[in-house]
């Protein structure tokens, strides 16, 4: 595993979902100071610098993490399990939305529909290929078609994160598809 990878799954594992491992905490918009985060994780044995969480950032294709303008916090951008008040506005979502997901799931998501799981939103993709990707760090994927105009219009809340991830509370099996021709 590459530096700048392990720095992005450490990374992803204390600002979403465990910052009290390393003796931080986050505000309730889910920012930590930079200087604190490095210089906790320096304690607990993983050593980085600002200028590395820069070159993370710049490396993913997906905007996981964000500076605050004056580069002095940091925070995840979706994904916590961890209290978080990220401050997206509800948004109006396109037609069809993608969740990817593993071939052991899909009884359980007939008939409960797709929760959030240990995470505050469930996570949906604008295409097919991203929900293919996710589901495939589960086991065989499988990607379901959500009718997300639908339930907008039924009055289900959608947010849009700085990633471009739409999430929302849950997604109940009248709105999903296996059909993923569109």
């Amino acid at each position: 595993m590459t530096k700048h990878r392990k720095i992005s799954k450490f990374l992803s594992y204390v600002l979403r979902h465990n910052p009290g491992k390393i003796g931080i905490q986050l505000d309730e918009a889910g920012w930590v100071p930079v200087n604190e985060l490095v210089d906790q994780s320096r304690k607990h044995g993983m050593r980085f610098t600002k200028e590395d969480i820069k070159e993370v950032i710049r490396q993913s294709d997906k905007t996981r993490f964000i500076f605050s303008n004056d580069d002095r916090y940091i925070r995840a951008t979706y994904g916590h399990s961890v209290p978080a008040e990220l401050g997206y506005e509800p948004t109006e979502p396109p037609q069809w939305l993608y969740h990817g997901t593993a071939e052991r799931n899909i009884e359980s998501i007939r008939q409960s529909g797709i929760q959030p799981q240990n995470r505050q939103f469930v996570h949906l993709s604008v295409d097919k290929q991203t929900a293919t990707q996710v589901g495939q760090r589960h086991g065989k994927p499988v990607v379901l078609t959500i009718s997300a105009k639908t339930m907008y219009n039924d009055g289900h809340t959608f947010y849009r994160s700085d990633a471009g991830i739409w999430l929302t509370k849950q997604v109940p099996p009248s709105y999903i598809s296996r059909q993923t021709e569109r």
